[in-house]
């Protein structure tokens, strides 16, 4: 544990700056970076606020992103750089974490950032709000400002996970003078943001685009290049596809166009489509089942939901091969954590899951159908919806009936993590760098938050399993934490409250003439302050 804190303290102090602009290229043969213009990209589905500390559903934070600034960026190797914390330190106990800031940062209004606006947001925001950040940030005492420009973090135990989520998006820095002593959920900026960050909020047309303007007091030097972004929402999918194809718009990512549309977006000599900047994510598609149903209660019958979809075939058929088959809530991409020794696996075999079926008390009734369900699904573009009907069809081949329900993504969010008003939903999950981070919220107990989206929405409950957990959080031996993590995933792929699909290989779109797209592990979330426009 002491290992990793110095190397990763050595890290920022000592080589951070010099690789601090390395997540960002030009495409070979690029010029000069170009000052000024407008760059349009989409952002689909529409935002429901612009930050993604009160809902981290990835529309807010693609936006928001480009408002705020964390204390750390990450290099292509998950390492962290300098954000807004120049560097860094680790006690060699682990129990105090000190980073010293940047001078001259100044918030959107002119007032200066300083220690106590770290303060504040470790201790208010992320530790009280934050569906992620109050497991993450659990073991912060309290955080010292001995200066303006040093924060300290005492922890209670030592925290392998806190470095691994400290960047724009995932921990943003809200501006205390604007925020303390208000309903942090309601507060007004959650809609017009002030941030650090290299653009300023500009204006918001609710159904139409987000508009963003270059901060001219920006700390990195220079930067952002382009003079304004204007996010477009553009709901119907072939507009979206259509509108990269003419130069409408120069970038679209997080899967904006249907998968259906991507090989002749490849194909098209003005456009590129790229896979990079999903790692850090490491997203999965999941099916996850409401336990409070007494049906899907029995295991038996979510083993048998798992027995009865071709994983491989709906990658194919519906994905467009843009995934892998999952084996479990660790993707294969976090390769420090994933195992498949002695974690259940549920090949595609429907004779099966009649049989599990049968055998939890469902026989097929003279229409030939068990019992029938309701399916949500998150709306975050039209794979969902098409993936809906495909596992509708897998388990009615069963014998299970499954009616599909439609609804924007605010209506979702109520449904699934506030009014727990759903039997089975699908959509994607975010793992990130560490298991801690984004796997345990949907499977703790103490995840189970009402109204807090992204966290534990079926119910499950198991004291086994809650020990396992609680133990990884304050291991500070790196291999103890490991082999926790993979018993982990032997009682969750028993278990199976929810049921990982595939691991999701996300894309983005963007225009030949648009150069400093970020090739970072995060950069489908990163800012566009690199990025500038060829004539």
């Amino acid at each position: 544990m002491k290992i990793f804190f110095r190397l990763a303290a050595l890290q920022g102090a000592v080589t951070g700056l010099a690789l601090l602009g390395a997540s960002s290229w030009a495409q070979p043969g690029a010029v000069t970076p170009v000052r000024g213009g407008t760059l349009h990209a989409i952002v689909q589905p529409e935002p429901t606020v612009l930050t993604s500390t009160v809902n981290n559903g990835y529309p807010n934070g693609v936006v928001s992103a480009n408002v705020y600034d964390g204390l750390l960026t990450y290099d292509e190797a998950l390492n962290p750089q300098p954000g807004l914390a120049e560097r860094w330190e680790v006690s060699p106990d682990g129990l105090r974490l000190t980073f010293h800031l940047r001078r001259g940062v100044k918030w959107h209004d002119g007032v200066d950032f300083t220690s106590a606006d770290v303060q504040y947001n470790v201790m208010e925001v992320w530790k009280k709000v934050h569906s992620r950040g109050r497991i993450t940030f659990a073991p912060v005492e309290s955080v010292e400002t001995p200066d303006k420009y040093t924060a300290v973090l005492k922890l209670a135990h030592p925290s392998l996970v806190i470095l691994s989520a400290l960047n724009a998006v995932e921990s943003q820095l809200l501006p205390r003078h604007l925020y303390e002593g208000t309903d942090i959920y309601k507060n007004p900026h959650n809609l017009a943001p002030v941030g650090t960050g290299p653009f300023k909020f500009k204006e918001w047309r609710k159904g139409q685009y987000i508009a963003l303007e270059r901060n001219p007091d920006y700390w990195d030097s220079g930067k952002p290049r382009l003079d304004r972004v204007i996010f477009r929402i553009v709901p119907d999918a072939a507009s979206r596809a259509a509108a990269l194809e003419t130069g409408d718009v120069q970038y679209a990512p997080f899967d904006a166009v249907p998968q259906a549309d991507v090989q002749r977006l490849r194909d098209n000599p003005e456009l590129v489509v790229s896979t990079k900047g999903y790692d850090w994510q490491s997203q999965y598609v999941f099916l996850e089942f409401n336990l409070r149903n007494p049906i899907l209660a029995k295991r038996e019958v979510r083993q048998a939901f798992a027995h009865a979809i071709d994983t491989r075939a709906l990658v194919d058929t519906i994905w467009y091969g843009l995934g892998k088959p999952a084996t479990g809530p660790v993707p294969s991409t976090l390769r420090q954590f994933y195992t498949q020794d002695g974690v259940p696996t549920y090949r595609f075999d429907r004779a099966q899951a009649e049989r599990l079926l049968d055998a939890a008390g469902y026989p097929r009734k003279a229409d030939g159908v068990r019992f029938s369900i309701f399916q949500d699904y998150q709306p975050f573009n039209e794979a969902f919806k098409f993936q809906a009907e495909y596992l509708r069809q897998s388990l009615k081949a069963v014998g299970v009936d499954v009616k599909v329900r439609n609804q924007d993504l605010a209506g979702f969010v109520k449904r699934v993590y506030t009014d727990y008003d759903f039997d089975i939903n699908t959509g994607q999950w975010s793992p990130y760098l560490d298991p801690q981070i984004g796997v345990i919220r949907q499977y703790w107990s103490k995840g189970i938050s009402a109204g807090v989206p992204w966290t534990n929405a079926s119910g499950y409950s198991n004291p086994e399993l809650d020990k396992l957990i609680e133990a990884a959080q304050v291991e500070g031996q790196a291999g103890k934490r490991v082999k926790l993590f993979h018993e982990f995933q032997r009682v969750v792929q028993k278990d199976l409250p929810v049921l990982p699909l595939f691991e999701i290989h996300h894309f983005t779109v963007y225009s030949k003439k648009l150069h400093g797209v970020s090739r970072a592990p995060d950069g489908g979330f990163a800012s566009l302050k690199d990025a500038w426009l060829q004539p």
